[in-house]
């Protein structure tokens, strides 16, 4: 009898320390992928990067700025919570009419709206009065978890009705993408004439994300840990890993989008581009950018994303 009640006790605390251990990990995942920022505010850190990076934006908001055409504004979300965006004002559409088009471009995981002034930038040159929503959780918005695109469709959508115009276009990168094509899936707001959306380098589904990410940074299998932490994420924050789906998502849109990512991005590995694209019903565009990694389409590629954009909004 020594030997089993032995083998027991040990088998029982192997099990209490499996437990321990996934329920610790979830705990530390979901605060890993899910916590906000701590810099998110610092929005004189990401224009330094930003002017780094992309120095033609800098004369462009030195000339918005001189001519109040570059403006903060804050809403009211459906949830209650205090939101940021950035309004860049064209000079031919001073004010928000019918007859005018407008541009939301939708940053990515732990960024600003300021990460997407080059992308905004562009859509001014067309013409188009820009929205660049600081996200729930992000910039200077209110929110205690980043919900990696769901909860933040109702978001964008609600900035879609504030600045509702004949013509708009979504534009996202990255959990920005992710954003969009969830966006993409649900009722559009009425008396819009047009609606076109750019997803660049998003997920098929933050289940498929998080489980990619840990395999390559940690080398763990999707069991316990994906199961246990979206359940957390379930109790904690009221959605799941498996219902954050841009791939179901983009299956119901029937607005044009146009779908670009780079053949060399290990972050939102570039494979799933293809069955969200397989996925969309027409009408649909795909652009892959050769040896560009996450997030860098327009810096690799600055001309030809320029009149790939010009080429989808304006046909």
């Amino acid at each position: 009898m020594k030997p089993l009640r032995f083998f027991l006790y040990l088998l029982a605390a192997i099990i209490v320390l499996f437990a321990v251990a996934t329920v610790g990990g979830s705990y530390y995942m979901l605060g890993y992928s899910l916590s906000p920022n701590p810099e998110r505010a610092d929005t004189a850190a990401r224009f330094a990067w930003l002017y780094e990076n992309y120095p033609q934006t800098r004369p462009w908001i030195d000339s918005l700025r001189s001519a109040g055409a570059l403006r903060d504004t804050f809403a009211v979300m459906p949830t209650g919570e205090r939101h940021h965006a950035y309004i860049i004002r064209h000079a031919a559409q001073p004010d928000s009419v019918p007859g005018q088009k407008t541009a939301f471009c939708i940053h990515g995981w732990r960024d600003q709206g300021i990460g997407m002034f080059m992308i905004a930038r562009l859509y001014e040159r067309m013409g188009y009065q820009v929205v660049v929503p600081d996200l729930h959780a992000h910039g200077l918005s209110e929110g205690e978890a980043i919900g990696m695109g769901w909860h933040e469709r109702n978001d964008v959508l609600h900035w879609m009705t504030l600045f509702k115009t004949d013509t708009i276009v979504v534009h996202g990168i990255s959990m920005g993408a992710a954003t969009t094509m969830n966006v993409s899936g649900e009722p559009m707001p009425e008396g819009i004439s047009s609606i076109k959306f750019v997803e660049d380098c998003g997920y098929t589904s933050v289940w498929d994300e998080f489980s990619d990410q840990l395999k390559q940074q940690f080398g763990l299998p999707d069991f316990p840990l994906m199961y246990a932490t979206s359940r957390l994420c379930q109790h904690k924050w009221g959605w799941s890993f498996g219902e954050a789906s841009p791939l179901s998502q983009v299956a119901k849109c029937r607005y044009p989008m146009l779908f670009i990512h780079g053949d060399n991005d290990h972050f939102v590995p570039s494979w799933m581009v293809h069955p969200l694209y397989e996925a969309k019903p027409e009408p649909k565009q795909l652009w892959i950018t050769a040896g560009t990694q996450h997030a860098l389409s327009y810096k690799d590629y600055p001309e030809e994303y320029e009149q790939k954009l010009r080429e989808f909004v304006e046909n």
